[in-house]
Parts: C-alpha cells; structure tokens; sequence
C-alpha cells in the first residue's frame, strides 16, 4: 500500500497506509501514531532464537512489533529513534541489503532479516562484527543520523566507518587506516571502510561518536568531596 516519507530530511517519519488486513513490522519503539483499528502484536520474529540471534550478533531488538489493519484501511506513523532521513528500499525476490544495526526501522512482513559476519575489524571501527542481512521480496526502510548520501561503488570508494549506513550486497569492504599512525591517532578520522566491487553504497553525514565526544565536555560532573 501507498506510503509517505514526511519531514524528511532532517526528521523523517514513514507515514504508512495499510489496506484492511495488510501489515508492517517495526523495531520496537518506531511507532509515532496510528489509526484505532490498527492492532499491534509484539513478537519473536523467526522464533526466539532466531531473534536472539540478531540481538546479540547484529544489534536488533529482540522483540518487533507488528501493526495489521483489522475491519478496514489504516494508518501507522514510524519514526527512527535518531533525527536524520528515512529511505525505503524495493527488494526484489533474493535480493539483499547490508544494513547497520542501528539503522534499521522497518519493513513488509516478507523481507527476512538475518545476521552476517562483518570481519573481526568492524568491532574495532565501530561498525560491529555483525550485520543486518534484509533479503527480498518487499520493502525495508532504514535510517540515517543526518541525511542520507547515496554513493554508487563502482571499483573502490572510501566511506568512514561512523558514516556507513547500508549497502548492496554486491559490494565487499575492508578496515583499514586512512594516512600513517599519525593521522591514525591525531587526525580525528581513525579507521575507514573500503569498499570494492560495483553496488550502491549509503552514508549519513553526521557521525554519534563525533557528536558523543562533542558533548562530552559538557556533561555534568559530581564533586565526591
């Protein structure tokens, strides 16, 4: 059914029209509103392990809720928990999308999602061992911090590692240090992804550590004395 990215880019909400009986299925915490006749079921999708399994390994919550439209069309309003742009992606049957953990919002009860190995540096760039694998058919939305900056791969690109948001699973990449030690440890960009082969790959342009370590000066701190 018809659907409306709203206020996008900075803080894109998936407006979501269901026909009577259709639904949708969205990380916890995703809804902003939806009509009374819209039914939400929260559960295990694949079977707890199989959710166990993406929690621990790729990020995801255990527990997704699932929104149907009973009696008649309906209406649901997601939202990611970062402000920045929403894109959904049109999977077509075995068609696959890698996708960072946190970036992911929702998508139609046919997209499978899994887990896949992301090599053992990602854990030291931030990007984490694991990824969210979303296989096709049918509609995944994922989420940026920041808008979001589509970049076709076609031999090698250069993304930072905070920055990486999705990417076609025709695309590989490696860890790597950007420059020598110095520009490793002084030069405020550490560790970069280099992607190969020909894909798309999607990027936001605003970094959570960046900005972490931008408030980190500001938090409160309590005097023990």
């Amino acid at each position: 059914m018809p659907y409306e990215i709203k206020s996008s880019p900075d803080f894109a909400m998936i407006d979501y029209q269901l026909a009577a009986g259709e639904s949708i299925v969205a990380e916890s915490g995703a809804m902003v509103g939806m009509s009374s006749n819209v039914k939400m079921k929260t559960e295990a999708r694949g079977g707890i392990l199989a959710a166990a399994k993406r929690k621990i390994l790729g990020g995801e919550s255990i527990f997704q809720n699932t929104f149907t439209a009973e009696g008649g069309p309906g209406r649901v309003m997601l939202a990611p928990a970062s402000p920045g742009d929403v894109i959904p992606f049109e999977l077509t049957q075995g068609q696959s999308l890698m996708i960072q953990s946190s970036a992911y919002v929702a998508a139609t009860p046919t997209v499978t999602l899994d887990t896949k190995w992301g090599g053992a540096k990602g854990f030291f760039s931030g990007t984490g061992f694991f990824l969210l694998k979303a296989t096709g058919p049918g509609t995944v939305f994922i989420a940026s911090y920041g808008a979001m900056y589509p970049k076709k791969c076609d031999g090698e690109y250069i993304i930072d590692t905070d920055h990486i948001v999705a990417f076609a699973e025709s695309v590989t990449y490696t860890v790597t240090k950007v420059g020598g030690i110095k520009s490793l440890f002084f030069g405020g960009e550490g560790l970069v992804a280099k992607f190969s082969g020909t894909g798309m790959v999607y990027a936001q342009t605003r970094s959570p550590s960046s900005l972490a370590n931008f408030l980190h000066p500001y938090r409160p701190v309590k005097n023990r004395n």
